[in-house]
């Protein structure tokens, strides 16, 4: 590379309340030694993604926070202003974090694919099912080369879209050491009442009907019981009502606590004084929740299905996610075993050393030069 043939990175997704895509660039940029790259991204977020970065301003509506127009914005804007900035710069490559890239681009491309989702469990009146059929595969097939974030996920592009295996690089994401850890001080000060906790969003195969059930499970059996369950994450008009309904109609409503959207720096706190994460997710990419609770020293709960284990390894109870009573086994296992916690702690510190940002960055960057 030289500094008149830069690697365009398009940040334009990232938002003001990042949840997984944008955490990964967020986290991902400041590690990334690529000292010619240039950031495309929203003034206002480039101290977030790079201090030091050479930053060409897009628009700020074009996120996931602008609901379907910010999509709908930042769509048109790929295939109409993206090529542009990119032959404006003389771009060597389009490194993009996300399956987006402008159609027929002039300069090669490199794309993150963090899950196929929308594939998996699809809504046939979404428009992101219809994203992920027509405009995806057109993306990864002119594309040089497809990262993704697990084993899991590659082999579901190699099912779904018959992509060669070859053309493929899973590179593990990770979590930021600095901010997840434990925290001695705070765990001195835990609430009234311990709580089982949840992070993420509200969709169906987040499967959080099964955990709700699972609670109330729990606490039929012993009624005398005084455990909450947290579930932290943006509401979602879509589905969250019908979640508050179940927990009303389960007479839990002092119980559950729906938390909406927890900043990045209130989210430590309630992981260390968490009795356990319970992650009971049907289908995940990565699962960023998984690895910060362990890093923070809090028993983990996950599914046994996709790329859970193998962020979780053998750190954490692992649960057929169909099955309610799994899941209350093992949320009953957290409260009357001290040693299994204990041992839980003990191997999900381990478990998280073995993942970090500057490992992925090391990775992603030896990609993107070799597509150069």
């Amino acid at each position: 590379m030289s500094a008149m043939h830069p690697v365009a990175i398009n940040l334009a997704f990232v938002g003001k309340k990042p949840t997984g895509l944008a955490t990964y660039a967020i986290n991902l940029m400041p590690k990334l030694n690529l000292p010619e790259a240039v950031l495309l991204a929203s003034e206002r977020f480039k101290p977030r993604l790079s201090a030091h970065a050479i930053c060409h301003e897009v628009p700020a509506n074009l996120t996931y926070e602008q609901g379907k127009l910010g999509h709908l914005r930042r769509m048109i804007w790929t295939q109409t202003q993206l090529p542009q900035i990119c032959n404006r710069l003389q771009a060597s490559l389009l490194f993009s974090p996300v399956p987006e890239a402008p159609l027929g681009l002039r300069c090669p491309s490199v794309v993150m694919v963090h899950d196929l989702i929308p594939l998996r469990f699809p809504r046939f009146t979404s428009p992101l099912t219809q994203y992920f059929r027509f405009y995806v595969p057109q993306v990864l097939e002119q594309a040089r080369q497809i990262l993704c974030n697990s084993e899991a996920t590659a082999q579901d592009l190699v099912n779904f879209f018959q992509v060669p295996a070859a053309k493929i690089t899973a590179i593990p994401l990770a979590h930021d050491a600095d901010h997840f850890q434990v925290l001695p001080l705070v765990r001195e000060k835990m609430p009234d009442r311990p709580y089982f906790l949840y992070v993420g969003r509200h969709d169906p195969y987040k499967n959080l009907a099964r955990l709700i059930q699972a609670y109330a499970t729990l606490l039929k059996s012993d009624p005398n019981l005084d455990y909450e369950l947290w579930i932290a994450g943006a509401a979602d008009p879509r589905f969250t009502p019908s979640l508050q309904q179940q927990v009303i109609e389960l007479g839990m409503a002092d119980r559950v606590k729906f938390l909406d959207y927890v900043t990045y720096d209130q989210l430590p706190v309630l992981l260390n004084r968490a009795v356990a994460m319970v992650y009971p997710s049907l289908w995940e990419g990565f699962g960023f929740p998984v690895l910060e609770a362990m890093a923070c020293g809090t028993p983990v709960i996950t599914s046994n299905l996709s790329s859970l284990p193998e962020v979780a390894g053998d750190a954490a109870i692992l649960v057929n996610p169909y099955r309610v009573t799994e899941i209350t086994a093992a949320m009953q296992q957290v409260i009357t075993d001290a040693n299994l916690c204990a041992q839980m702690c003990s191997a999900g510190l381990a478990r998280a050393q073995q993942f970090s940002w500057a490992k992925t960055a090391e990775a992603t960057a030896a990609v993107l030069q070799h597509c150069v």
